[in-house]
């Protein structure tokens, strides 16, 4: 199963266990069930802390690899085989159960030991839904490892979707990570600790919020934790000045990035694997990170009664600093179509590398004809029965390499100058589309399981207001406009990345923006403390 190399590898790891951990597998004569018994002999074989036993009644799927500690009493189970994304999230498992420290903040840390479970309840049993190929699901999955590992009132299943299809069928399961407590739905989509426990602990977003409020005032606050924010937050606390970021997640766009190619010095990577370099790099630093934090206001200092910057969050919260560099990034653009939000998360997706695996063996529709659509048709075209690819314009706008590999593929249908109108379903998933034909202004309809939207970014800006006034000041495609330094049309206010007018929405651009906009906020900052100085003298 694992290479000498790996093997070595996760030696160095389990040193960390501190306290007996036991592998429990449930299996059946399946190919899969002999790939887990060799899986979990190794990871046995790798230290005298880790025990291996064979227990059918432990768990109601096989094969499982359930990972739990006698001393604790928690429990983690793996069903299906936990490689690819998901073998760090495996790994993690073994360490967190063994005693390890889960580097979280001391804060969530209590948060999750003192959870209280509604009356009648013995356990939060959570289960989710994952494919192999998914960059999201490990986020949540190890959210959710961590939970299960610190509070044994809470227990935590990782499912291979295309493992036990008869499930995700009975559950109506058509995106990754799907999350289910206690046999009900619980969230569909990345989600962070933080979120998770806003949503399990009903008090938790007055305590986030009156913790928030506490802060001191910042000299760089930073909105965004993508490439440009994590690259201004290290520049900044270089500098030595206090730097804060406030981000919803670590990572942003990146995150959902499968493979990266064109990131200078490194042949290849993936975005997960970055963005955990990314964040790891910005806490070598003295940078407060606060995440699962979402912008929704931005007061000029010279409208504000501290005289400082400040940020409005949208739990309440308000950040005050010298500085803001805005780094919010961008988002999907999403159709706006009839249908689309109906069955979003049930046939409508955004992340072909997630969720394509679901539609193992179906028909299925990609949106979009630039890079990214017909990259993601490509990929789906090796799972799928077959792929529609609808582009608005009348010719496609990827790289010719890409467009000669997907009109190599026998199972693909290109359809030029269609404009989708409608996406239609049965009312639990998605059956079809409809799109018309912008040459002859004939409507058609497509018969489908699934439909992937690729057709670009939107910058999230939408907060910042009407940009009119001492607005920050954008365009009429909402991407805030920036000089050379990164300054924006407000004093003391800085952005970089894929939100501003930045042409090319790249990641090594958006680090490059990143630093000169930090490097911007601090010769503003200096200059500021000059004139203070200056006055103070006078």
């Amino acid at each position: 199963m694992l290479d000498q190399t790996l093997i070595n590898q996760l030696k160095q790891y389990v040193q960390h266990i501190k306290r007996p951990v036991e592998l429990v597998l449930t299996l059946n004569r399946s190919d899969k069930s002999e790939e887990l018994q060799a899986l979990g002999e190794q990871l046995a074989s790798l230290s005298d802390l880790i025990s291996l036993q064979i227990d059918a009644a432990s768990s109601k799927r096989s094969p499982t690899l359930l990972v739990r500690s006698p001393d604790t009493k928690s429990e983690i189970r793996f069903s299906g085989i936990p490689l690819g994304h998901e073998f760090t999230s495996l790994v993690l498992a073994l360490l967190h159960t063994g005693g390890h420290d889960t580097k979280q903040e001391q804060a969530i840390l209590e948060q999750i030991k003192t959870l209280k479970l509604p009356n009648g309840v013995e356990y939060f049993e959570f289960e989710t839904y994952i494919s192999l190929s998914c960059q999201n699901c490990p986020e949540v999955v190890q959210a959710l490892n961590i939970l299960a590992a610190i509070n044994p009132q809470i227990k935590h299943t990782m499912i291979d979707g295309a493992l036990f299809e008869q499930e995700v069928s009975e559950r109506k399961v058509m995106a990754v990570p799907s999350v289910f407590l206690n046999g009900k739905l619980f969230g569909q989509g990345r989600m962070n600790i933080s979120q998770i426990l806003a949503k399990l602990d009903s008090g938790s977003a007055e305590k986030q919020k009156n913790a928030l409020n506490e802060k001191p005032n910042f000299d760089m606050l930073i909105v965004g934790g993508g490439p440009a924010g994590a690259s201004a937050a290290i520049y900044a606390a270089r500098k030595g000045i206090k730097t804060g970021i406030a981000a919803e997640r670590f990572g942003g766009q990146v995150a959902d990035t499968l493979a990266i190619e064109n990131f200078i010095s490194v042949k290849a990577t993936e975005g997960p694997k970055l963005v955990s370099s990314l964040e790891s790099h910005v806490r070598d630093y003295d940078v407060d990170i606060m995440q699962g934090q979402q912008a929704a206001k931005l007061t000029p200092a010279s409208e504000s009664q501290s005289g400082l910057i400040e940020i409005t969050l949208t739990n309440g919260a308000v950040l005050k600093s010298r500085s803001v560099l805005l780094a919010t990034g961008a988002r999907w653009r999403e159709l706006g179509v009839p249908g689309e939000q109906e069955y979003r998360g049930k046939g409508v997706a955004y992340c072909p590398h997630c969720d394509g695996p679901l539609f193992k063996g179906k028909p299925v529709a990609v949106i979009g004809g630039g890079n990214s659509g017909v990259e993601a048709a490509i990929d789906l075209a090796g799972i799928t029965s077959h792929v529609t690819l609808l582009e608005f314009g009348e010719t496609l706008r990827a790289d010719d390499v890409l467009v000669r590999k997907l009109k190599s593929l026998p199972n693909v249908k290109i359809i030029t100058s269609a404009q989708t109108t409608e996406v239609h379903g049965d009312g639990e998933k998605v059956t079809g589309l409809r799109y018309t034909n912008r040459e002859t202004n004939i409507e058609h309809s497509v018969a489908l399981a699934g439909v992937f939207v690729q057709i670009g970014l939107i910058p999230n800006s939408e907060w910042l207001g009407e940009p009119s006034g001492n607005a920050v000041k954008r365009t009429r495609y909402g991407e805030i406009e920036t000089n050379s330094k990164g300054e924006t049309s407000v004093p003391g206010v800085f952005a970089a990345g894929d939100v501003t007018t930045a042409p090319y929405k790249q990641i090594i651009v958006a680090m490059g923006s990143g630093a000169s906009a930090a490097l911007g906020a601090f010769d503003y900052l200096m200059r500021q403390e000059t004139d203070e100085s200056k006055s103070v003298a006078a």
